[in-house]
């Protein structure tokens, strides 16, 4: 083989990533699965709620959902409307945060049920 031929073959291993075709990292696919679950969790979380005959919840809808600081605890961030405060939002989402967690539960495909953590922002528009 000549030395062109050699050099060509060296440069195109040292670019391509093995892992990149075939699946990538261990932890890319965890994250990917922490994401997931994040998903799951806020449909059911915000199924939930809607569900809840609560005149304060019913104005709460969840934004978004983050491992906090894993998949084993989750911060389900939720912003109130204009007519709900957000400590009365915060007291009753403590109240009834053993129900979300149970319907959770039912709705992933866990061995344990993540813990929820919710922090209330206010409603847009306010500082």
């Amino acid at each position: 083989m000549g030395k062109d031929r050699l050099r060509s073959r060296d440069a195109a291993r040292s670019v391509v990533d093995a892992g990149s075709l075939f699946g990538g990292t261990a932890a890319r696919k965890a994250q990917r699965k922490e994401r997931q679950l994040c998903r799951q969790v806020q449909e059911a979380v915000s199924e939930a709620l809607s569900a809840l005959r609560d005149e304060v919840l019913q104005d709460v809808w969840v934004v978004e959902v983050a491992p906090a600081p894993d998949a084993g605890r989750l911060a389900v961030i939720v912003q109130v409307g204009p007519s709900a405060p957000p400590d009365e939002a915060a007291a009753r989402l403590e109240k009834v945060a053993g129900y979300l967690r149970s319907e959770v539960a039912g709705a992933i495909t866990r061995k344990r049920a993540p813990t929820l953590v919710f922090q209330v922002l206010p409603p847009e528009g306010e500082p």
